[in-house]
């Protein structure tokens, strides 16, 4: 199975590279009257760290919630 893992992780990083050499034309990003110019693949590595962070968050306050409440139905 770890060679499974192995081979999923050397795609991911090969497309990443891929997607990277292909995309390197500079975008234009606005939010509330701030923009900023970056690389599209810079702007997709950003959105999915943000995103796994956040993801990654709400997992575990999920968890940490139904753990307590656990807690709570056991102890009555």
């Amino acid at each position: 199975m770890r060679w499974v893992y192995l081979a999923l992780v050397v795609l991911f990083v090969g497309a990443t590279i891929v997607f990277a050499a292909q995309n390197h034309a500079v975008t234009t990003v606005s939010f509330l009257q701030m923009s900023i110019q970056m690389p599209v693949a810079f702007l997709v590595v950003v959105a999915y760290a943000l995103g796994a962070v956040t993801g990654g968050s709400l997992f575990a306050l999920l968890r940490r919630s139904i753990q307590g409440s656990r807690r709570v139905m056991t102890a009555s």
